[in-house]
């Protein structure tokens, strides 16, 4: 086997040789170079194509993180490509998972404003999904003008590591009421929340609109004496808020027929964003951004058709990527072709056809250096044959002898020279000068 390796390398050499005008170790330098290339140029084929699976963390089991969690894995089922969901907590949870080198995730929905003093320079942002809304229910025979009257009382904010508790904390915080003072502030399920205000156990509960269950929100809305608080500061709050946006809802929206509710509420709440570590594939992020365009594109109460996702940059930079498709779609290779075909394409272009573009004129450069240097080695011993003519010419007979001593050791130099076949009639018509120069010597 070792024979034949050999054999099959030295025709190599043979045919580069030939080919080329070089020597045979040029010839294995230069086949050396090309499959250096080739093995560089197959590891990058490899190490650019996207996983075959992502880990998306997502929220409790039943929220509206999941669900969405399990609409994009359906999606990207489509490509070829395994979405692996890891429960958790909510935004908090999700957050941290994805600052944890430790933690096998790649991307997880996260609300805006709950960043707080974390480390988030290396995530990066795909967009905003969608706007979420606070939605604050409460008890009272008169509307409830500012948050700072909710002061004293018993709230139900949301489970530690929510983002709606961390975002309950902050509106809370800004209008003077802190945790471990006279406010109480709970956690409850939805429904056991929905229950204790109803029952006037506690004096208000927070919800975020795109997670509150729909038979909750339709009970509390047409409870009586139960009502849905009207951010009256709401341009205050999201001008202060960088990470907030006034959103309305908008009069009879709930029931047209009963006129629920009565007029226009104003609403303020961060949007979702698709937070990811930075690295994450360009081909994975086509494809997520495209589920969540199918799962987020369409009219809902608090967005338009076609609204979201959108480029928003709030906390965490957009990506290029991301740029890129919000401006111009998929490449055209991932529109016509299946995902794929089309990543294998795509790696081609980007590989091999820079690698052949380079090779080329580095493979055609090395003989044109080679034989240039072989010239150089050949015009070095005609100037040294000139200067013996001209020495000649001026030298007295018993100076021959130096001057034939003197051609002898150009013509041992010469004869020690290795020059590719293709350089043989230029070494052969040397050697026969150097025999003509010492005719001249030895007749005179």
């Amino acid at each position: 086997m070792k024979s034949g390796r050999k054999i099959g390398i030295t025709r190599m050499q043979t045919i580069f040789s030939e080919l080329f005008g070089l020597n045979r170790t040029m010839a294995l330098c230069v086949i050396s170079l090309i499959v250096l290339a080739l093995i560089v140029a197959v590891y990058w084929f490899f190490h650019l194509a996207p996983p075959r699976t992502i880990t998306m963390t997502s929220g409790l089991e039943g929220s509206a993180y999941q669900r969405h969690a399990e609409r994009y894995k359906k999606i990207l089922a489509r490509n070829g490509v395994t979405l692996k969901i890891l429960p958790s907590e909510g935004s908090i949870e999700n957050l941290k998972r994805l600052i944890d080198p430790s933690v096998q995730v790649d991307a997880g929905f996260v609300m805006g404003g709950v960043s707080g003093e974390l480390k988030i320079e290396e995530l990066v942002s795909l967009g905003s999904l969608y706007s979420s809304p606070m939605m604050i229910f409460y008890r009272s025979a008169a509307p409830v003008e500012l948050l700072s009257q909710f002061s004293g009382k018993r709230l139900v904010i949301g489970p530690e590591g929510s983002g709606l508790r961390a975002l309950s904390l902050n509106l809370l915080a800004a209008n003077g009421i802190e945790p471990g003072g006279a406010t109480a502030l709970l956690d409850m399920d939805p429904d056991d929340a929905e229950q204790a205000l109803l029952d006037g156990r506690v004096a208000a509960v927070f919800f975020m609109g795109e997670t509150v269950p729909g038979k909750t929100m339709r009970t509390l809305m047409r409870a009586p004496g139960v009502r849905l608080y009207h951010f009256t500061q709401a341009d205050g709050y999201v001008r202060r808020k960088i990470f907030l946006n006034k959103l309305d809802l908008p009069r009879g929206a709930m029931d047209f027929g009963k006129d629920i509710p009565a007029r226009d509420i104003s609403l303020v709440g961060p949007t979702v964003e698709l937070v990811a570590r930075e690295g994450l594939h360009p081909a994975l992020s086509d494809l997520l951004l495209e589920a969540a365009r199918e799962v987020h594109g369409k009219a809902g109460l608090y967005r338009r058709q076609g609204e979201f996702p959108a480029p928003l940059e709030h906390e965490y930079r957009l990506t290029a990527d991301a740029l890129r498709f919000y401006k111009s779609g998929k490449s055209y290779l991932y529109r016509s072709l299946p995902f794929w075909m089309a990543s294998t394409i795509n790696r081609v272009l980007v590989v091999f056809i820079p690698m052949v573009v380079i090779m080329i004129p580095v493979v055609k450069s090395i003989p044109a250096i080679y034989r240039w240097k072989i010239r150089l080695g050949i015009y070095r011993w005609y100037r040294a044959l000139l200067a013996l003519e001209r020495d000649m010419l001026r030298a007295a007979p018993e100076e021959r002898r130096e001057l034939l001593s003197r051609l002898d050791e150009v013509e041992t130099a010469v004869n020690k020279m290795k020059v590719p076949a293709s350089f043989a009639d230029q070494f052969y018509v040397l050697r026969g000068h150097i025999g003509f120069v010492r005719s001249r010597l030895t007749a005179e």
